[in-house]
């Protein structure tokens, strides 16, 4: 068993290094990172516009948990384990509207607050009462119209660990978006090689020369918070005609939101990116467009440069997060300084990451 130990004392900003490779290329490491990261902290599962009506659902994944998301009789929303209680068949297998949910092996059927209902031929078996079975629920918030899921019950409330979001972003209003579309990428890398990605400027001159002109780096800022980190830039609107018809008068506001959520705030809509391990390198991102008037003619225009200028970033993204993990695999490198100036939200995040490890193994 590896000794990860003093790869999680965390950095000082006069002494910034990066995590060390084997928190990047150890499946005993996401092990830790699965339940003391990904099953304990609030994860985006979705958008209240997903859930309209009574028996609306989808199904998601927590950690190592199969969740179904589903709008109940009483207008609540509920997050149940898709796990049946008879042999672990699942009771939902995608998006749609039921008034029950029925395991698809067996047949036993649920009701929408996860209370079984029915279990057929079973009438017969001794000491069995329907009653006695429920499928067991995760903890849930709504914040802002967006759905939170946690196996476990977090440390941190879902206000707390998002505040001053809202005040920031005036007068943007993020209850004003729905859910629009998603588009999904599997790449060959650690989770954490992507949020580092994400979470500095630095790397925009040299990876995405079309980001970067819509972007003034020079003004360039990143403001660090308990739970997440912040990053603005004006947009160069004056300068270039490009950046005034495609994004719009205002600013470019990334979230970073610990452990794996990335809120791009622009002007008429939001992304989300959620991230997720899907193997210790190996990583699934959802990327969940928003907006605030999807019928109109000029949103479904927006929509369509979003998803042309959203793939050629992502897919620059994708090029480099590969290669350096191909550098983490290699076995030459151990632990980077990092730039004061530009990658304190890379340290911010990799504090975390060790403070929260370091918490689950004591």
């Amino acid at each position: 068993m590896l000794d990860f130990s003093e790869f999680l004392i965390e950095s000082s900003e006069d002494n910034a290094h990066a995590l060390h490779a084997s928190t990047y290329n150890t499946l005993e490491f996401l092990k830790f990172e699965q339940k003391a990261i990904f099953e304990k902290q609030w994860q985006l599962v979705g958008h209240v516009s997903q859930l309209k009506n009574t028996g609306d659902q989808f199904v998601v994944k927590v950690g190592k948990y199969p969740l179904v998301i589903v709008r109940n009789e009483d207008n609540g929303i509920r997050a149940l384990h898709n796990v049946c209680r008879h042999r672990a068949g699942p009771v939902a297998t995608g998006k749609g509207n039921s008034k029950v949910l029925r395991c698809k092996y067996h047949g036993w059927t649920y009701q929408l607050d996860g209370q079984l209902r029915s279990a057929p031929e079973m009438q017969s078996t001794p000491n069995f009462e329907v009653c006695q079975h429920k499928l067991p629920e995760a903890f849930v918030e709504i914040w802002q119209g967006f759905i939170f899921a946690s196996i476990d019950k977090p440390d941190v409330d879902i206000e707390h660990l998002l505040a001053n979001i809202v005040e920031t972003i005036k007068p943007i209003n993020l209850e004003n978006f729905s859910f629009s579309h998603r588009d999904e990428y599997i790449i060959d890398c650690n989770w954490k090689v992507y949020m580092d990605n994400y979470l500095e400027g630095y790397h925009l001159p040299h990876v995405h020369p079309g980001l970067n002109k819509l972007l003034d780096y020079r003004s360039y800022d990143t403001k660090l918070f308990e739970w997440y980190s912040y990053q603005y830039s004006p947009l160069e609107n004056e300068s270039n005609n490009q950046a005034d018809i495609y994004y719009g008068e205002g600013s470019a506001h990334y979230y970073c939101i610990f452990p794996n959520l990335m809120l791009n705030i622009l002007p008429g809509r939001l992304q989300t990116n959620i991230i997720l391990p899907e193997g210790h390198q190996k990583t699934k991102i959802l990327f969940d467009y928003y907006y605030a008037d999807l019928e109109s003619e000029s949103t479904k225009k927006l929509i369509k440069k979003d998803t042309e200028f959203s793939d050629e970033v992502q897919q620059e993204d994708i090029d480099i997060c590969e290669k350096v993990q191909v550098g983490l695999n290699s076995g030459s490198y151990q632990a980077g300084r990092l730039c004061s100036k530009r990658e304190m939200g890379v340290l911010h995040f990799q504090n975390l990451v060790r403070r929260t490890i370091s918490k689950h193994l004591k």
